[in-house]
């Protein structure tokens, strides 16, 4: 997992092929203007899941983890934070992983809490339990799916 804002993103492009376009897109974009939801940029290698929520507090926040995509979790607008839990340590599955919904969620509660200001950014990588949207009221973010196997 790591914590960082975007001005500082430069130094992580190193960590996979797919890093440099997913910041570039993040800091190029009309972030804005993009539809909630899912939105291509490099078929299945890169795409953003753009997000309108209302925050779930702590209790209600549910880790989850993928296998196909990191995540890159870029906090636009509002009072965002979230929750970690190494993988290896759940052990209380609530939804199974299925390849369709590339997610599976946990019972387990997260080992820690912290707060992703705008202009801040997470990477969850598929070892990373992580719980969204734990913060109260709106949040406004743009989730950069990165395929774990960047085919050529």
């Amino acid at each position: 997992m790591i914590l960082d804002t975007l001005q500082e993103a430069d130094r992580y492009a190193a960590l996979h092929p797919g890093f440099a376009a997913a910041f570039e897109f993040l800091r190029n974009a009309p972030l804005a203007e993009l539809e909630v939801g899912r939105n291509e940029i490099d078929g299945s290698r890169l795409f953003v899941m753009m997000g309108h929520d209302l925050g779930r507090g702590h209790d209600k926040a549910k880790l989850e983890a993928h296998r196909q995509y990191i995540d890159i979790q870029y906090v636009i607008s509002g009072h965002e934070e979230m929750g970690w839990m190494p993988l290896a340590a759940c052990r209380s599955v609530d939804v199974p992983y299925t390849a369709e919904r590339e997610v599976m969620l946990f019972a387990d509660r997260p080992e820690t809490w912290f707060a992703v200001k705008p202009g801040s950014f997470t990477i969850f990588y598929p070892q990373d339990a992580h719980a969204p949207l734990a913060g109260s009221g709106e949040t406004r973010k743009a989730v950069m799916k990165v395929a774990v196997d960047w085919p050529r």
